[in-house]
Formats: C-alpha cells, structure tokens, sequence
C-alpha cells in the first residue's frame, strides 16, 4: 500500500466518521452528556452523586433544564426537562427518538388538543406535559434502572 492510498483511506474513514449521527443520551454513555450540553448551547449547572446514580444538569441557551441521570454502570438512563422551551428531543432520547415519536403518535391517537400525555412501550417510557414557557417532561428506560431507585425520583 502506497504512502498517499494510506492517507485517502484515513480520510475517507475520518470522513465516514464524522457523518454518522452522535450518539444520544438515553441509552447512550456518560460522555454523551458532553455531547448534549454543546448541542444545547447550554451549561454544564451541577453535577451531583450518589451511590445509584450521578445526575447532570444542562441549563440550555433557551432557558429549559435538562437533568441526565447516569447509572454506576456509566449509561444514561433517563433524561428530564422543564422550562420555556422542549429541548431537542432528537438529540437528548438519542437512539430513543424513534420510540419517542412512536409514543406520541399513540398517545396523540383518538384525543383532541395537545394535554398532557404518558405513553411506554419496547423499555421506553415518555411522560411530557406543559404549555409554552412552561413545558416539563421526562423519558426513561426502566430496565436500566438503578436497583432500589423508583420511577417516581426520576424528577
């Protein structure tokens, strides 16, 4: 292998690297709390552990807090919001935007007006509600829960 085929290859990977979509939050691993935090355009509030869980709080440029709750085992998995504005739900659920929209078809199904929602479904739960400037929500993955810690701390 040449010199300048060695140096297309490591471009043409860099490059193939670079398209592929960020890993999200939920599900995804702690580092990808940075990754939020940058896409926010926000700031990094507080950071605060206990022994089930670190909790990580995002303040982004629209005002909204975003809290990302990491297990021991360094995986997302939950995320809440509430403020002014919804964050970006593609970036903060990830690999989990899909179930995300698929929950709000289905809760969305047969019901006028835009109230308050929960829907679950493949180990995915979303539960949103609010009005402009006062939006608040969470998204979490029940078989990712720490032991001991019940859906209701997810706050």
């Amino acid at each position: 292998m040449t010199k300048q085929s060695t140096s297309i290859g490591w471009l043409a990977a860099a490059l193939l690297a670079s398209a592929a979509p960020a890993s999200g939050s939920l599900g995804g691993p702690a580092e990808s709390v940075d990754a939020d935090r940058v896409k926010l355009q926000g700031a990094l509030m507080r950071m605060t552990r206990n022994d089930r869980f670190a909790l990580h709080e995002i303040r982004a440029a629209s005002g909204t807090l975003v809290r990302e709750y990491v297990s021991p085992t360094g995986v997302v998995f939950a995320v809440v919001w509430e403020g002014p504005a919804l964050p970006d739900f593609r970036q903060v659920l990830g690999d989990h935007f899909e179930d995300y929209r698929h929950a709000v078809r289905e809760a969305r199904t047969g019901r006028r007006g835009r109230g308050a929602f929960r829907a679950s479904g493949r180990d995915f739960v979303v539960e949103s509600s609010g009005h402009p400037r006062a939006f608040f929500g969470r998204a979490y993955l029940p078989s990712l829960l720490p032991q001991g810690l019940q859906p209701e701390e997810i706050r």
